[in-house]
């Protein structure tokens, strides 16, 4: 197994694929996808298939993450986001399943490259303005004029709003992406010191492996939360041009 920190990003193929002179191979990237819907999916059955009055463990865990993203979705986008629900807790479960599942040994973690956190940032970017267009038309386009402010300035503000606006899909994947490369390139870094010290001296970056590991634990749900509460903060501007 190589020393290099960055040797777990590598995209490797697993089921070679090309049409129309398009590489679309199966990779490991495509196989930790296709295992978090999978985990995500046996988890919501299990989690619902008893609808027991008193739930267990399974139900209870479902149910809390269900409301969690519901009371998210109510807090910040309000009753008429209501319709939207689907999405931002299938964005939520979708990151957070993959963030976990990314923290296995030997397993891979699709967060971690940007193509994929910049795929699905633009998914919630051109939804967004695509509901904001159609709620309200041209009149869409006053989001990017600032409220009483003079005309003189607007010249100024305008290109500005609407380059702070155009950067949301950036900045919403590369936040994803650099929290989870960072955390796990410090795991590798750190695991790397374990062996060559020894018994007597890898005890030290063992410790720090075990606490950077909790770390990331944390670091994978907060992650996913901010991922979904911006999703919902930008649907709340679109809906209510704020």
């Amino acid at each position: 197994m190589s020393n290099n920190p960055l040797h777990q990003f590598q995209i490797n193929t697993i089921v070679p694929v090309e049409f129309a002179g398009i590489d679309a191979s199966f990779t490991n990237s495509a196989v930790a996808m296709v295992a978090t819907v999978a985990v995500v999916s046996i988890f919501l059955i299990m989690g619902m298939g008893g609808r027991a009055l008193v739930p267990g463990r399974w139900q209870s865990m479902a149910e809390l993450s269900y409301s969690f993203v519901a009371d998210m979705v109510r807090d910040n986008v309000g009753n008429e986001g209501r319709k939207y629900f689907p999405i931002i807790f299938s964005l939520f479960m979708f990151i957070l399943f993959g963030n976990f599942l990314g923290l296995l040994p030997y397993s891979f973690t699709f967060t971690s490259h940007v193509a994929v956190t910049f795929t699905l940032a633009m998914a919630v970017f051109i939804g967004v303005t695509l509901i904001g267009i159609a709620r309200h038309g041209l009149h869409f386009f006053t989001f990017f004029v600032p409220g009483g402010v003079p005309a003189v300035m607007l010249p100024l503000l305008v290109p500005i709003e609407i380059i702070s606006y155009l950067s949301r899909p950036v900045s919403l994947s590369i936040r994803l992406f650099a929290n989870m490369t960072a955390g796990h390139t410090m795991m590798k870094v750190f695991a790397a010191f374990i062996v060559p010290l020894g018994f007597l001296g890898g005890w030290a970056p063992f410790a720090v492996d075990v606490a950077l590991t909790g770390f990331e634990f944390l670091v994978a749900f907060l992650q996913a939360y901010v991922f979904a509460v911006l999703t919902c903060i930008y649907l709340n501007d679109s809906i209510h041009l704020h």
